[in-house]
């Protein structure tokens, strides 16, 4: 096994190109060498003859011919994921020497959730734009869902947040920042905002602002719906949007969820109520995950670093 392992590494490393990785990717996205190989301008024979010297190279079948085109194999998936990487890691080092070339230092993109959005991120851009005023920082939003597969890929550099419950782990590294709370909230002039010692039956007959079905903190809440006799919203609207869930908190009398530490400034400035009624749900770590130390740019190691004093202020340390 251990040779054969060195021996595949050496044709790799010998005779692996960056085309036969785009052609690769290629036809697992169109499922067809006829469409990969026009879409990258070489001949058909020409690609089928770097598609097979691919699986000879690597003692692979990576692709099944079916009435539905080329389907990728296992080990195509897998190949096909790692060439995707690889083929980011060269865009990013193109990108991150033009950034240089151009007087930037270094170039760096977070993907973000709610949880890391008001106050851990701002604070640490500001740490790193203090010592490298000439970085490229880029912010990209959304849930774990729609990151994850854009951390792996490479396509950005780290995820900051909620730490996901699911078994991705074994190919991140995720450090925890500091514990959040869930904390219901509504607008300052919701009929239950002035209200002490709240249930939920208080809170039934109002329509409900939640994130979508495939994020954590739903699951959860769908679980303890289920749990008060198969309760209903008379509304649910689902939204990650927080300028948007909070024009609509003050405009209609919904109730949502939110991390403590994300709705504490509209909290304190009155643009936001917290409802008096205790979460029996939604505590857990918010944090940052990488592809492991290795992966990332010094401008990339540098927002680490800065994201970790950041979360030390907020924690009051």
């Amino acid at each position: 096994m251990v040779a054969r392992h060195a021996r595949i590494v050496e044709r790799a490393v010998a005779r692996l190109k960056l085309r036969q990785l785009r052609l690769l990717v290629a036809v697992g996205q169109f499922g067809s060498i006829q469409h990969a190989a026009r879409a990258l301008h070489i001949s058909q024979p020409a690609a089928t003859k770097l598609i097979q010297d691919l699986e000879l190279d690597f003692e692979v079948k990576l692709f099944d011919r079916t009435n539905r085109g080329m389907v990728p194999t296992t080990y195509g998936q897998a190949l096909i994921r790692h060439g995707k990487l690889i083929l980011t890691q060269v865009s990013n080092a193109a990108q991150e020497l033009d950034d240089l070339a151009e007087g930037s230092s270094g170039r760096v993109v977070i993907g973000t959730l709610l949880a890391g959005a008001p106050n851990l991120l701002p604070q640490s851009i500001e740490r790193v734009l203090e010592e490298r005023p000439k970085v490229a920082i880029k912010i990209v939003e959304g849930t774990n869902d729609a990151l994850m597969p854009a951390l792996f890929s490479g396509e950005i550099d780290m995820i900051v947040g909620r730490l996901p419950t699911y078994r991705a782990r074994a190919r991140l590294e995720q450090e925890k920042l500091f514990d959040d709370r869930i904390a219901a909230v509504a607008g300052a002039r919701h009929p239950l905002a002035s209200r002490s010692s709240l249930s939920f039956n208080h809170l039934k007959p109002f329509g409900w602002i939640l994130p979508p079905p495939e994020t954590t903190l739903r699951r959860q809440v769908d679980e303890y719906f289920v749990s008060q006799g198969q309760y209903l919203p008379p509304t649910l609207l689902e939204s990650v949007s927080y300028l948007t869930n909070r024009s609509l908190y003050q405009r209609h009398d919904y109730i949502g969820l939110m991390p403590e530490h994300v709705v504490s400034y509209d909290i304190e400035h009155g643009l936001l109520a917290r409802l008096d009624w205790t979460v029996p749900f939604g505590q857990g770590p918010v944090g940052v995950s990488h592809r492991g130390a290795d992966s990332l740019s010094p401008a990339a190691g540098e927002f680490l670093k800065a994201l970790r004093k950041a979360a030390n202020q907020i924690n009051g340390r």
